[in-house]
């Protein structure tokens, strides 16, 4: 029955359950809201200092949506998948400018804020709001399917449908925020992806995947396709005070608003650009190659410092001179910020 399921899995968060994670102290809505979006794809110890961060940079709706976007991408910076950052910000920006800096206090009205879906609308509503509302976060995914043995990745429809069917049944009507948690906290911490703890599971006796001995082939994984590659040259453009030119990216499409240098197909490109520019080259240096994997494909990045003499100075919007030294609060993309780490102590000596 449901209620058994339910009041085993809230028996088990009262002993067990996480309780001290930043976001479950001084508990509302923005709060739990940013906590929420950051831990999509995103495990709860990368997650907790970047929040610890932007929560004393941006302490509520207000600071966020008044923030620039620079600096939201700044504090994003490391986490990936941009667009969450992006859309934090329009979010902020639509609930103080249309909302009043409240809220809405429905899951539609959740739902209908940039980058909030199903799940997350749930989280918020049933953990900061008192509303009653299921989720179905990766976590719970794995503890459902597993639990009822579902055939299936939950990327099919029909899969995803019959999982949400089953978080809709077992959510109580009674300690629903505290079940939420425990969801998530038994996913993360016992029916873990590769080696679940089952005999410490607090819903063990019921587990048609336990039961069938494959706890571990629920849910069935999503079918792998190799990730194409592609490559492009990335030139470090140093100038003689060792400064890196960086250009901002468009905000839709691959690091989306977040600052690079120049992302080109190959060194005819370079020739190109530095002829466009009218820059003196002094001397230039292939770099270690670098790869950045992305959801859908791998970038093969090969970086190449090229000290240029600049002129005259940039000074137009979209384009800046990185100072290693002093560095600006910008967003920056993973790799980009590896490579700048990997040719300080070249530019700045």
């Amino acid at each position: 029955m449901s209620t058994d399921f339910s009041s085993a899995v809230l028996a088990w968060y009262d002993q067990f359950g996480r309780k001290d994670l930043p976001w479950q102290q001084d508990m509302n809505p923005y709060r739990v809201w940013v906590s929420e979006i950051m831990l999509q794809q995103t495990q709860v110890a990368t997650v907790i200092p970047y929040y610890q961060r932007f929560m004393q940079a941006l302490p509520d709706v207000y600071a966020l949506a008044a923030a620039e976007p620079d600096e939201v991408l700044h504090l994003w910076t490391g986490l990936g998948y941009y667009s969450r950052a992006r859309n934090l910000h329009k979010t902020a920006q639509i609930v103080v400018g249309q909302h009043a800096g409240e809220f809405p206090a429905s899951i539609e009205g959740l739902e209908a804020l940039p980058g909030i879906g199903r799940s997350t609308a749930g989280a918020i509503a049933s953990l900061s709001m008192g509303l009653r509302a299921a989720i179905l976060d990766g976590n719970v995914k794995r503890v459902l399917a597993r639990y009822h043995a579902v055939d299936g990745w939950p990327g099919e429809k029909a899969v995803h449908d019959r999982l949400w069917q089953i978080a809709e049944r077992y959510t109580p009507q009674q300690r629903f925020n505290h079940y939420t948690q425990a969801m998530m906290d038994l996913g993360a911490t016992l029916c873990t992806r590769s080696k679940p703890s089952c005999l410490l599971c607090p819903v063990q006796a019921g587990c048609e995947g336990r039961r069938l001995g494959q706890p571990t082939l629920y849910p069935n994984s999503k079918p792998r396709k190799a990730l194409p590659v592609r490559q492009c040259v990335m030139p470090l453009l140093v100038n003689p005070d060792g400064d890196i030119w960086l250009q901002r990216r468009p905000d839709s499409g691959l690091w989306g608003g977040l600052w690079c240098p120049p992302q080109l197909d190959d060194q005819h490109a370079l020739t190109d650009l530095l002829q466009r520019l009218g820059w003196q080259t002094q001397e230039q240096q292939t770099l270690e190659p670098l790869r950045h994997t992305f959801s859908h494909f791998h970038l093969d990045i090969q970086p190449l410092l090229v000290r240029v003499v600049p002129t005259p100075a940039v000074a137009e919007a979209g384009q800046v001179w990185y100072n290693l030294r002093q560095p600006s609060r910008l967003g920056l993309a993973a790799p980009v910020s590896k490579l700048l780490k990997r040719v300080e102590h070249i530019c700045v000596g």
